[in-house]
């Protein structure tokens, strides 16, 4: 995580106290204002990562796909050879 990580859920546990105590009282317009209100509020909870975190996710992200395709690619020779072996070869 970067060093900017917002400490605490101080605000939104308000929120979400506020949301399950009038919950009955609110108005559908009102419902819809708190939601948005504790959009905005997890929004800014999000933190940006650093460009090193961004280049590491990038080549953990592109090396999970490498190996999947490696065994995507080898389960598939394994069932083409499977199927020759036991219908022999296509006409």
């Amino acid at each position: 995580m970067s060093s900017n990580e917002v400490e605490g859920p101080a605000s939104s546990g308000e929120l979400v106290d506020r949301a399950k105590a009038d919950r009955e009282k609110k108005s559908w317009f009102g419902r819809i204002v708190l939601f948005i209100q504790q959009v905005i509020s997890e929004l800014k909870k999000v933190v940006t990562p650093t460009r090193k975190e961004l280049i590491n996710y990038t080549l953990v992200v592109l090396a999970f796909v490498v190996i999947m395709m490696g065994l995507v690619w080898l389960l598939d020779q394994a069932f083409g050879w499977v199927t020759v072996f036991l219908f022999g070869t296509p006409v």
